[in-house]
């Protein structure tokens, strides 16, 4: 009998540790069938949570759509991979990115995915070769423009073609803001809802010429030399010193840009072509032109157009699991009403059945190729650890708000430069480790 209760309490334990072992989750998604979206873009969570709504009550599939608060969603996604339940699909936005986690990225090239696209410009591969990742919308950005405000002052929109022009209007505006009862900009702060406007998207002056003076990069390079901050400058500049608000109060998150724009508050508006959908009925005449900022040559720049948003496939999941996401993929692009509702948010997705655009923004965009300006492609999407690097870069200018001396701007530049070089590096050390 005491042998019997040994060998019992022996598989019983035996019986606990298999469980255990069954139940833990050693970086691998569980055997439930459901639908996790970490989204990236904040503007599209009320969509995707109304899409994935009405897919659960067609499909009586669990949908799950959870999007981080701004600048914090690197850190999620790598929190998120490692549970029991992962997110099933989520979203890559550089080269750096698709590195570092292609242990989680399932190869998309044999999917059904791929033949539903458009164009092979935006997908994304890792340094395996493996297509990590594949572009699910198209945007542009720049400065929006009250075209009717500013043409009731005698200006014409399509005059302005370079900085010299731009600073005229603007500063004609701002000078006069008290009697003509709007101002020149609206007030883009540096909380983390708006901050992106200057460290990501208007550092594109910066980067962009870098690159293009380096025909192209390929990966993120392992310095930048600041060469064309001095641009950067001139628009920064011209947008903090005649706005709304005092270049100080930027430092606030006290401000909604869009607000003061859709209100007539403002005749420009830095953003891009996800927001036309929020602007057009209060401002019809709105239109967008490039980030004119003085460098030589910039009569022929148009918008900065491109993407940093890439879907990829988690590659912990069950052969069911994947087949129930890509299921869901296919129903967003090619359901009509799914498909609208997305590109009404997005602009444009690179789909062969996916709804056409009214998006004006992207007119605007397509115009300017037209008449042979050259695109500003995103190079800022190679910004190594993004997240952390632009941190660096608004501590900086939260300084040279308070006081724009050639010292304070010398710290901002060093942000940039020095801070690219660290970040870079650290970057590069993850990867190695995450091997």
């Amino acid at each position: 009998m005491k042998a019997k209760r040994i060998i019992a309490a022996v598989l019983a334990v035996l019986m606990i540790l298999s469980l255990a072992a069954c139940g833990g989750s050693n970086n691998t998604a569980s055997d439930k069938n459901y639908v996790y979206w970490l989204n990236f873009k904040p503007e599209l969570d009320e969509t995707l949570q109304e899409l994935a709504a009405k897919y659960k009550e067609s499909k009586k599939v669990d949908v799950k759509i959870v999007t981080p608060e701004s600048g914090k969603y690197s850190e999620t996604l790598s929190e998120e991979l490692k549970k029991s339940e992962p997110p099933t699909m989520f979203v890559l936005s550089n080269q750096q990115e698709a590195n570092k986690l292609k242990k989680y990225t399932f190869d998309l090239k044999e999917t059904p995915l791929v033949s539903e696209l458009s164009s092979d410009t935006y997908n994304l591969y890792d340094d395996t070769g493996k297509l990590a990742a594949v572009g699910y919308c198209y945007e542009c950005f720049g400065i929006i423009v009250n075209k009717e405000l500013v043409e009731l002052l005698g200006y014409k929109v399509d005059e302005i073609k370079s900085f010299d022009k731009l600073k005229e209007v603007v500063e004609f505006i701002h000078n006069n803001a008290s009697w003509l009862g709007f101002d020149a900009f609206a007030a883009s702060d540096l909380d983390d809802d708006s901050a992106w406007k200057y460290t990501a998207h208007m550092a594109n002056i910066d980067y962009f010429y870098e690159e293009r003076d380096a025909s192209g990069w390929d990966e993120c390079p392992s310095s930048i030399s600041g060469e064309y901050l001095n641009y950067y400058k001139n628009l920064y500049d011209l947008v903090i010193n005649n706005s709304i608000a005092k270049p100080e109060d930027l430092n606030s998150s006290d401000y909604n840009a869009r607000d003061e724009f859709n209100a007539k508050m403002a005749a420009f508006y830095l953003s891009g072509s996800w927001e036309y959908e929020a602007v057009k009925e209060s401002i019809p005449s709105a239109v967008m032109i490039p980030y004119y900022c003085g460098i030589e040559g910039e009569e022929k720049a148009g918008l900065c157009c491109g993407t940093e948003n890439y879907l990829a496939i988690n590659s912990k999941l069950s052969e069911e699991n994947r087949k129930t996401t890509l299921n869901f993929i296919d129903w967003l692009i090619n359901n009509s009403d799914a498909s609208a509702a997305l590109v009404k948010q997005l602009g444009i997705m690179p789909f062969k059945n996916a709804a056409d655009t009214d998006n004006g923004f992207l007119k605007n965009a397509s115009k300017y190729t037209e008449r042979r300006c050259y695109n500003m492609d995103w190079a800022f999407s190679y910004q190594p650890n993004k997240e952390q690097y632009r941190v660096g870069i608004v501590d900086a200018r939260k300084e040279y708000n308070k006081d724009q001396t050639d010292a304070n701007w010398k710290k901002v530049k060093t942000a940039f430069v020095d801070g690219w070089a660290e970040q870079y590096a650290a970057e590069k050390e993850e990867t190695e480790q995450s091997e």
